[in-house]
């Protein structure tokens, strides 16, 4: 059966969640001037944030905690990495961080190209991201990609996280569309590699830190042009 439905994953697939998060965490610690305060240079502390940050998010995807505990803890041990243990300011940097991000909407390389292409493919487009529902829906709109999608599903309508099947299963349900005819575009392994493989849908593996995993049959691509290889 030819393929007609695309779905994306959002995050560091199509919208770049890495520079934007710099550049918004940037803001705020030259706002809060915490190298004067603190001696903390912005690079090392942004090293420790990704770091913490990246590691959170895993145990979301897995179940382990939920967002709440996410948005207690990212800054928050950050700071404390650094020994400055403080709620106040940590929430201070969660609130205006999820605020101000959407200041900043670069996509990765190559997002507009493709999906301009995909579109006049005629394949029909769709998101579905393991982020939060009112974030996800304002990153789309605000960066003008949300005109390519037919259907955004995000984890919090759904009440799972990719790798569950629940919401492969959810996501193609809203877009009427059958898993033979259909097939996902993510960067992360176990989320959407993992994820679609165990519920049966055919992949593509945006390896944006080139990892270079050896599997019999994997598409795998390391920019998003590569994608007309496939499509």
């Amino acid at each position: 059966m030819k393929i007609q439905h695309i779905f994306f994953d959002l995050d560091n697939t199509l919208w770049d969640h890495r520079k934007n998060a710099y550049l918004t965490i940037k803001d705020l610690f030259e706002k809060q001037e915490i190298t004067l305060h603190y001696n903390i240079p912005f690079e090392d502390f942004h090293s420790v944030y990704h770091e913490i940050n990246e590691s959170l998010w895993e145990k979301i995807r897995d179940g382990l905690i939920g967002k709440e505990y996410l948005r207690k803890h990212r800054f928050y041990d950050t700071f404390k990495h650094f020994g400055v243990d403080d709620e106040e300011l940590s929430q201070y940097f969660e609130e205006h961080f999820l605020d101000k991000i959407l200041n900043h909407n670069e996509l990765v390389e190559g997002a507009a190209y493709i999906l301009d292409y995909l579109k006049s493919k005629h394949y029909t487009l769709h998101v579905i991201s393991n982020g939060f529902q009112e974030v996800t829906e304002r990153k789309c709109i605000l960066s003008g990609i949300d005109k390519y999608f037919k259907t955004i599903t995000s984890a919090d309508s759904v009440g799972v996280r990719k790798p569950n099947p629940k919401i492969f299963e959810y996501s193609l349900g809203l877009a009427e569309a059958q898993k033979e005819e259909s097939i996902l575009i993510g960067d992360d392994w176990i989320a959407d590699v993992v994820g679609s493989q165990n519920y049966g849908l055919d992949v593509i593996f945006f390896d944006v830190y080139k990892e270079n995993r050896q599997e019999e049959g994997l598409k795998s691509i390391t920019h998003l042009l590569q994608i007309k290889e496939y499509l």
